[in-house]
């Protein structure tokens, strides 16, 4: 019997403030966050099938980063600034794929913005 690659099929942001880190992601996403203890976030629609890929690379600190598609670029960093995150690098063209911008969410957790 051949094995098979174990996909990632979940993932969670831990917060010190879930609700003001659950309002960022609304917000700036348009993601669906229910309320209480845990708050469930719904898939979206468009997103890569059968479900994410990733990587592993040499840092500086331990952790994980989403890495999370937008339609416009400039428009979410300015998105992000305004509702508390931080720009890290404006963006950075991958040479034949995607734009990159990295920022932080209001509690410093990382993302990747990508634009294909």
């Amino acid at each position: 019997m051949t094995d098979w690659a174990r996909p990632l099929v979940h993932w969670e942001i831990e917060a010190r403030d879930p609700q003001k880190i659950a309002d960022f992601y609304r917000e700036l996403f348009n993601w669906d966050i229910s309320d209480g203890f845990i708050m469930d976030i719904a898939p979206g629609i468009g997103g890569p099938e059968p479900g994410p890929a990733g990587h592993i690379r040499k840092s500086d600190r331990s952790g994980v980063t989403l890495y999370v598609q937008v339609r416009d670029l400039a428009e979410t960093l300015a998105k992000a600034e305004a509702l508390g995150g931080a720009i890290v690098v404006e963006g950075l063209q991958v040479p034949g794929g995607a734009t990159l911008a990295a920022i932080t969410d209001p509690e410093g957790n990382p993302l990747t913005l990508v634009q294909q």
